[in-house]
């Protein structure tokens, strides 16, 4: 099973738009078994295949892409997330419905998106590598695209160890099982 998106993946806006009725729920229901809630204000969305090949359609059907180049681009975009074999890629969505107290909290939390882990049964630990573009001055993305460096094992938890922000969530056997297909995809 291919592990990243390919062109012939894609189709244009129009049949998409045609059939994104039928082929929503499945998208939905891989997001839904990848999504972790690892704090009241952090979410965690695993990404995939079937998870980028979704985003890449609806991003083009909104924009209403057609240029070759342009969809290429999408497709290059998206595929990044995933990282190299073995990684895990995510996106970490600091959620704070407030306009004021988002922005406090952005630059209050500036380096949290190198504090987030994810664990093995062993008890290691591996720490999300990140783009540094993401990282202003003195505040954060409220969305940041994280991967992490896995080599392949599947892991079982996922935590933060930044302070005030202190959290650790074990996995479900499903998210777990998710993670590990996955990994397994070439």
């Amino acid at each position: 099973m291919r592990r990243l998106v390919e062109r012939n993946d894609i189709v244009d806006f129009a049949t998409y738009e045609d059939n994104r009725v039928a082929s929503r729920p499945l998208a939905m229901a891989a997001k839904r078994l990848r999504r972790v809630d690892l704090h009241e204000n952090l979410t965690v969305l695993f990404e995939n295949r079937d998870t980028l090949r979704y985003q890449i359609q609806e991003i083009m059907r909104v924009e209403r892409i057609v240029r070759e180049a342009d969809i290429v681009h999408e497709i290059d975009t998206y595929n990044a997330l995933l990282g190299s074999p073995g990684d895990i890629g995510c996106v970490l969505l600091i959620e704070v419905p407030d306009a004021d107290e988002r922005s406090r909290l952005l630059t209050e939390w500036r380096g949290l998106q190198a504090r987030l882990y994810v664990s093995f049964a062993d008890g290691s630990k591996v720490f999300a590598t990140f783009d540094p573009a993401q990282v202003g001055d003195d505040r954060i993305s409220a969305v940041q695209y994280l991967r992490f460096q896995v080599e392949g094992q599947t892991p079982v938890a996922i935590g933060t160890d930044f302070e005030g922000l202190e959290s650790n969530l074990t996995f479900t056997s499903e998210q777990i099982a998710a993670l590990t297909e996955d990994l397994a995809r070439l």
